[in-house]
């Protein structure tokens, strides 16, 4: 490293954001510097793996690129190239595997090409060795507790010929205003708490995410306002189990408080929000839920298994009784409420008792869509070590006979609403067909009907005349 970049690095300020600032306008004059190198402008894509919480973290790593003067591109034949990994399931890191074995070719055709890694992958220690070992082409790997410090970390991989690291276990920070480029402008995700402390059974992410650390509800509000200001109408409030929000806060806040506040600030016209937890799902949400037409209909309610022997197992604290129960609560107080959910089939020792149970829940609650898995074995979580598992004809069995059983039940309650007149929140013009505009009614669902671009976010009055199964074809009214 060069004595006077040293000397500037010595210069940065402790404080943070003010140290990423610094370090971003640092990366500018290096990335400055390398353009001309080029004799062109250099080039950025970032690649989001995995949830929603992944996709916001992405906008993150797209503010600090702009502001360290890269120019956004769709090609992963930029000259910096970020994979936002997921390790939920096997399936994610072998697609982040299988895509940095085509990005060895162009990093030769390219010697200004630079790539890092983060996100949950990289959280696991026998990843970041095999990237070490088979991909020691990678530029930067960093995780999720401190993505934070991308810009400092970015300096650092520019003035490096060797491999830049930086993997935290944990941290309890949570750094505010750093810069944000959002995918949408009228609609936009908002974190209101990092990480996990319920450890199901099968899960990573407690391991990967960290403990639960929840955002002051005046930092929430004030970014709320901020989003308003700039034209976005409906907010996703966004944690790995939001219904556990506030717990650890000095002055506790619970999530329907919060709720009620973001619900009273003008401007918001939609509020969504996910993951909810069935074990931390309170009367008093279920009240607000009802209350605020601002509230979207829908709820993303994971069920997982509905045998109570195996729920017991996966460590989610309720019984395939007490959901139900639950559910019968909320469509007391939201009764047109479109719930949806998550089943995962062949956890270990599960029987075809067990399966004839999940079932029956999904003949009962009647989801207007499943998101169905198999069951991934992840290192280091306990069900991992279960020594029963499924054989792989018998899960496929169940998966197949699960996904029929899903599909015919969601086609018909989706189908409820035909004929019917809905609002609907244009997100943009459909891809398959451009004199179509694709948007979302309150409860989730899209709706494909005959509109232009100048209809991006806003909303619309649509009449449903045709229902495709999971979507409609409609006309404004």
């Amino acid at each position: 490293m060069e004595k006077n970049l040293l000397e500037k690095i010595n210069q940065a300020p402790e404080e943070e954001p003010a140290r990423q600032y610094f370090f971003m306008k640092l990366a500018k004059e290096l990335v400055e510097a390398k353009s001309k190198e080029a004799k062109r402008p250099l080039t950025f894509d970032v690649v989001t793996f995995g949830c929603q919480m992944n996709a916001r973290d992405s906008e993150k790593l797209v503010g600090i690129l702009e502001g360290a003067g890269y120019i956004k591109s769709e090609s992963e034949e930029s000259d910096f190239v970020i994979y936002n990994t997921c390790t939920v399931r096997e399936n994610a890191n072998l697609k982040v595997y299988g895509r940095l074995g085509s990005l060895k070719r162009v990093k030769r055709r390219n010697p200004h090409m630079m790539i890092g890694l983060c996100g949950c992958m990289m959280q696991e220690s026998q990843v970041v060795e095999k990237i070490k070992k088979s991909y020691p082409f990678v530029d930067l790997i960093f995780g999720t507790h401190n993505i934070y410090k991308f810009a400092e970390l970015l300096v650092y991989a520019l003035v490096n010929n060797s491999m830049v690291i930086d993997v935290w276990k944990d941290t309890d920070r949570i750094v505010e205003n750093l810069p944000v480029d959002r995918k949408y402008s009228f609609k936009s995700g908002v974190n209101i708490m990092f990480g996990c402390n319920n450890f199901c059974s099968y899960c990573i992410v407690p391991y990967v995410r960290g403990r639960e650390r929840s955002r002051n509800p005046e930092d929430i509000i004030s970014e709320i306002n901020q989003l308003v200001s700039d034209g976005v109408k409906e907010v996703m409030l966004l944690g790995q189990n939001v219904n556990s929000y506030g717990k650890n806060l000095e002055y506790p806040v619970t999530f329907a408080e919060l709720l009620e506040k973001i619900a009273a600030i003008e401007g918001v016209e939609r509020i969504r929000f996910m993951t909810s937890h069935p074990k931390d799902l309170s009367d008093e949400l279920i009240r607000v839920m009802g209350r605020y037409p601002k509230i979207c209909n829908h709820l993303h309610l994971p069920l997982q298994s509905g045998s109570s022997k195996i729920l017991k197992d996966m460590n989610r604290h309720y019984t395939k009784e007490e959901y139900l129960l639950l559910v019968d609560k909320i469509r007391k107080s939201v009764p047109d409420i479109s719930l949806t959910t998550d089943i995962i089939v062949g956890y270990p020792g599960e029987t075809e008792k067990d399966f004839e149970q999940t079932m029956d829940v999904v003949r009962k609650v009647r989801y207007d869509s499943v998101f169905t898995f198999i069951y991934s074995k992840r290192t280091g979580t306990p069900a991992a070590a279960r020594e029963e598992q499924v054989p792989k004809d018998v899960v496929k069995d169940r998966f197949n006979r699960l996904l029929k059983e899903v599909q015919t039940i969601s086609a018909e309650q989706i189908n409820r609403f035909l004929g019917t007149v809905q609002e609907v929140l244009v997100e943009g013009v459909n891809e398959q067909d451009p004199s179509l505009v694709t948007g979302r009614m309150t409860n989730n669902v899209l709706v494909h009907f005959p509109g232009d671009v100048s209809m991006i976010g806003t909303f619309r009055q649509v009449h449903l005349e045709t229902c495709k199964g999971f979507y409609y074809m409609g006309k404004e009214r």
